[in-house]
């Protein structure tokens, strides 16, 4: 009888202890597939914080810094640094060539490599080996009023032009007070030589008139270097500097300025800069102006600047780019200018030629 009960207790037991182990695998399954649903809730995260930072996504997004007068002198100096070492010139002289090349470092270099000299002449820095002269000029005579000087007051550039000092202090004054910077070039005809800042600033007489030369020689730096801009807000002097040149829209920091980098127009988006231009200009509220201006001036290829001839060649000059182009705006119409000039001289030369002897015509009347 005890056998029995014994038996019956171990049955009992295996069976609660076969009831516990089935639970324990539901338990167990229940776990697994927990861990699976967590995973599978969570897989979808990422993709959706990545659609989330695509939607954010903004296509007028455009970095830009806002530089400050020492930041941006700062900046040009260390890149005229680079430019005057690696092309052993002066630093002045390496500002005229940046100016001419934008101020891409990477690209003077390449080309100094390849070419020392095309490069300096090209950025009319130094004179092309057929223009250069052999020796400088044994004449005491100045090239331009005339007078015969003493040789230590004669000057000259690379070219060996030499002119008088009092001279080239009057072409300097009269150009600095037209508010030009960098264009200054040789007084000699048919020389494009730019004057560097060290040759010109000696010869200006004011230290007012310095200060200007000095404040029109950074805006031509800043307006030339194809990474930088000046804040068109009024009096304002911080400088835009980006990465890469777009016409997209950007803020003064100061000044609170929005404009297109690019041209410095009112931002335009989604249209180009060239066709607001035209907008603006039929937009214009003066519509008498807007005639005259568009019949009587042309805007300059390069800084779009309106130009009116006003008497003189066709040969005419920009001051707003002449920085960049020099003479070479006037490409196009420069052979007009040099046939009408031809043409005036031989009219003279007809006028001032005396008549013909009337013997040939004498001598057949008396035949």
């Amino acid at each position: 009888m005890s056998v029995d009960m014994n038996s019956q207790a171990s049955d009992s037991n295996e069976e609660d202890f076969g009831v516990n182990s089935e639970e324990d695998d539901e338990d167990d399954g229940g776990e697994e597939e927990d861990q699976g649903d967590i995973e599978a809730y969570y897989d979808g995260v990422a993709s959706d914080v990545e659609q989330q930072g695509a939607d954010s996504f903004d296509p007028e997004e455009y970095q830009f810094t806002c530089l400050t007068y020492k930041e941006s002198q700062r900046l040009l100096t260390e890149e005229v640094n680079t430019v005057a070492t690696a092309l052993k010139v002066l630093p002045a002289v390496a500002k005229l060539i940046l100016v001419h090349f934008h101020w891409q470092v990477t690209q003077i270099l390449d080309r100094y490599k390849s070419n020392s000299s095309l490069l300096l002449s090209d950025a009319l820095v130094q004179p092309s080996s057929t223009c250069r002269s052999a020796t400088a000029p044994q004449s005491l005579h100045c090239g331009v009023c005339l007078q015969v000087v003493r040789r230590d007051s004669l000057l000259a550039l690379p070219c060996q032009h030499s002119f008088c000092k009092a001279c080239w202090e009057q072409h300097c004054t009269v150009l600095v007070k037209d508010g030009m910077g960098v264009g200054i070039s040789c007084m000699a005809q048919d020389c494009s030589l730019h004057m560097h800042e060290d040759f010109v600033l000696p010869l200006l007489p004011a230290e007012e008139l310095k200060d200007k030369y000095r404040r029109y020689l950074f805006r031509d730096y800043i307006e030339s270097h194809f990474q930088l801009q000046l804040c068109p807000g009024a009096d304002c002097p911080i400088v835009i500097k980006v990465q890469e040149p777009r016409a997209r829209r950007v803020q003064c920091s100061r000044c609170s300025e929005v404009f297109c980098f690019k041209c410095r127009q009112m931002y335009h988006a989604p249209t180009d800069c060239a066709t607001i231009r035209k907008w603006l200009t039929k937009c214009a509220d003066d519509s008498e102006t807007a005639n005259y201006i568009s019949a009587h001036t042309k805007d300059c290829p390069k800084c779009n600047i309106c130009i009116e001839k006003n008497g003189g060649c066709n040969h005419m000059t920009s001051a707003g780019c002449v920085l960049v182009t020099g003479r070479l705006m006037a490409v196009n119409i420069t052979n007009a200018a040099v046939t009408k000039k031809t043409q005036i001289l031989s009219t003279r030369a007809n006028r001032l030629r005396p008549e013909r002897p009337l013997k040939n015509t004498s001598s057949t009347l008396r035949g």
